[in-house]
């Protein structure tokens, strides 16, 4: 894909003086050829991914859009500062930013609610995009993206920037090589959740100024609920907002695990486990302590808890375990005989941004695409259907169904709020 042609045209006239940058000298990339970025949603995490984008010389970021009027305005001083003008545009309104011709990828670092949904409106608009997991709240609504970024040829990336991680591939090749011996057991470790613990019973506020926080728009497809600053502030401890911490962590292993068991595109058959709630009728309604078994056909057992964040693949010869500062240990030692493990932090992202942008370019599969993400995803809300449900559940991971539980069926999808749907 070339971004000179019917990208965007700029008129000359003489006499004028253009940059070297600009015109791709000194090593610089051309303007013309440079791929434009806006970035939905300003929290934080999506910081943190501006910040990465930006180092890449073939971007240009535009735009910074946020119901949050305090972070536009970070997401701009962090633009501009960056490139030394004034050029970034704010908006409240995601439809302003999707509506610009010049853009051709947005960066999605919304809440949990939003990403699906305007992963598919950013598609229709004909947007490639880069987009932080958990990608859905339902197994339903993950498979309307998949659909939807097929029809519309988009190029689509999920945040789990794990998977481009050289030590997470060293770890799946160890697996995928034999050194641990026949696999059995992965464990999947997604930390503690106490720090979540909010006010279950947020007192209801007057509602601020749209123009200062957009509540209504916040809120997106969620159930409406009275306005409190802490309700929105622990948004993820409700599931009407959030998805609970196995999505909040368990893309990243999970999307590991399935690699390594070079069986990407389908999944566990049966889950069970165990769960402690907070169910007060507050909104303080997710897992804190959990332990969840999901087991594949072929007896190969799948463990998620709340521990120390990390990875671990066992076999019958021994086991491999990468921590998330990036720690990779392995018994017995013959497990990592003549191999040197690489730097494996969670913060190495560069290397996910790169394949986006090179896939843009491409037209090709990233490495964490759509069908990959649906069936990773598929995993975390099985998981979380049977801790809410509280029994076993069977699951057909061909017709995506389960088996024999038309109460569990009926939760593959919700109603969304007026005026959001898929």
């Amino acid at each position: 894909m070339s971004f000179t042609q019917n990208r965007r045209q700029f008129v000359t006239s003489f006499p004028t003086i253009v940059a070297g940058a600009a015109l791709g000298l000194n090593g610089a990339v051309a303007a013309s050829d440079r791929i434009t970025v806006g970035a939905i949603g300003i929290g934080k995490r999506n910081q943190n991914n501006i910040s990465k984008f930006l180092k890449e010389s073939d971007v240009q970021m535009v735009a910074a859009c946020d119901c949050f009027a305090d972070r536009q305005q970070t997401g701009k001083r962090m633009i501009d500062g960056h490139y030394g003008n004034s050029d970034c545009k704010t908006y409240r309104f995601h439809e302003e930013v999707l509506e610009r011709k010049d853009i051709d990828a947005v960066l999605i670092g919304t809440g949990d609610r939003w990403h699906a949904l305007l992963s598919m409106i950013s598609a229709r608009a004909g947007k490639d995009v880069y987009c932080e997991k958990p990608y859905s709240m339902t197994i339903g609504e993950g498979r309307a993206l998949v659909n939807t970024t097929k029809r519309y040829g988009t190029v689509w990336q999920c945040g789990t920037q794990r998977k481009s991680n050289p030590g997470y591939k060293f770890i799946r090749d160890v697996v995928v090589n034999g050194r641990v011996g026949k696999l059995h057991t992965i464990t999947t470790s997604f930390g503690a959740s106490g720090g979540w613990r909010g006010n279950a019973f947020p007192k209801p506020e007057a509602a601020p100024n749209p123009e200062t926080f957009d509540y209504d728009r916040w809120l997106g497809q969620a159930p409406w609920r009275p306005y409190s600053s802490d309700g929105v502030k622990h948004w993820r401890l409700n599931w009407d907002t959030g998805a609970g911490p196995i999505a909040d962590m368990g893309a990243h292993y999970l999307e590991t695990a399935q690699w390594a068991r070079e069986d990407e595109f389908t999944g566990p058959a049966e889950f069970e486990g165990e769960a402690v709630f907070r169910n007060d009728g507050g909104i303080n309604n997710i897992p804190y302590e959990y332990h969840v078994r999901a087991s594949y056909p072929d007896g190969v057992r799948i463990l998620m808890d709340p521990g120390p964040k990390g990875l671990r693949f066992s076999g019958d010869k021994g086991w491999i375990h990468l921590s998330d500062i990036g720690g990779i240990t392995a018994q017995p030692a013959s497990v990592l005989e003549g191999l040197t493990p690489p730097i494996a932090h969670w913060q190495i992202q560069t290397p996910h941004i790169r394949n986006f942008l090179d896939c843009m370019r491409s037209r090709k599969l990233t490495n964490s695409h759509p069908e990959i993400a649906q069936r990773v995803h598929t995993i975390i809300h099985c998981a979380n259907l049977a801790l809410r449900l509280g029994r076993r559940l069977k699951w057909n991971p061909k017709t995506e169904r389960f088996v024999g539980d038309e109460a569990a069926n009926n939760m593959l999808s919700r109603t969304m709020r007026a005026p959001w749907r898929v």
